[in-house]
């Protein structure tokens, strides 16, 4: 049976941009990432998915980088058994239920309360995975979570929607609850913040984007001095 979710603000509408995206993945003969349940809530959830206008680039786009984050993700969490794991700007993705850490691993999906609400209700979790509903740019949500172990981070699609100094701020914030761990996102440069206000596929979230792009992958470096560049893939 459909399920039909309240009405979503365009910020919290956007998730379905890539949830889509995964799902149309899925449904190739040769997937890339291969999320069923993505595909499972698209089939749950009814929503007029044809007005998203979504191409086979921004499918292999979105398709790409959620794998890419997943195998950094899932490398941090083989090295630390008892880390955090966290993802930011959740949305509808699964990240958890395709890495599935072990349960010496606590896993959050940080997402505007709406998102979350719609979360617990479509997508079984495990003891050790928590859903918080929170605007990432808000300073208190990071009360929940431990302040001892390590923490891999993950933020696919977030610094689109952030401006400079809302990611400078959320941050440092983050440097400065854990001791230590990796941030792993897609980053935008100039060009593809452009791309993105103008391209066909995304022009349901244009007047969302708020980041002006950075074109130099070791420009974060200098906005905290415990950050440092691990790789560009």
């Amino acid at each position: 049976m459909a399920i039909t979710l309240p009405t979503f603000t365009p910020l919290e509408d956007s998730l379905f941009l890539t949830l889509y995206a995964r799902a149309r993945d899925y449904r190739r003969d040769h997937p890339i990432l291969g999320d069923a349940a993505a595909d499972r809530i698209v089939r749950t959830v009814d929503y007029g998915y044809d007005k998203l206008d979504i191409d086979a680039n921004l499918i292999l786009n979105v398709a790409l980088r959620a794998k890419k984050l997943d195998q950094v993700a899932s490398a941090f969490l083989g090295r630390h058994q008892g880390a955090i794991g966290l993802d930011l700007g959740a949305g509808l993705d699964t990240r958890a239920n395709r890495l599935d850490p072990p349960s010496t691993v606590d896993w959050y999906d940080v997402d505007l309360p709406a998102v979350a609400a719609a979360r617990e209700s479509l997508i079984p979790r495990q003891p050790n995975w928590h859903v918080i509903g929170a605007d990432v740019t808000e300073k208190d949500w990071l009360d929940e979570i431990p302040t001892d172990r390590p923490a891999v981070i993950a933020a696919d699609g977030l610094m689109g929607f952030l401006t400079r100094d809302e990611l400078i701020s959320l941050w440092n914030r983050l440097i400065s609850h854990f001791p230590s761990g990796e941030i792993v996102f897609n980053s935008y440069t100039r060009r593809s913040i452009w791309l993105a206000r103008h391209a066909p596929g995304t022009k349901s979230v244009a007047d969302l984007v708020k980041f002006p792009g950075m074109d130099d992958p070791r420009e974060p470096e200098g906005w905290n001095p415990r950050l440092h560049l691990v790789r560009e893939i």
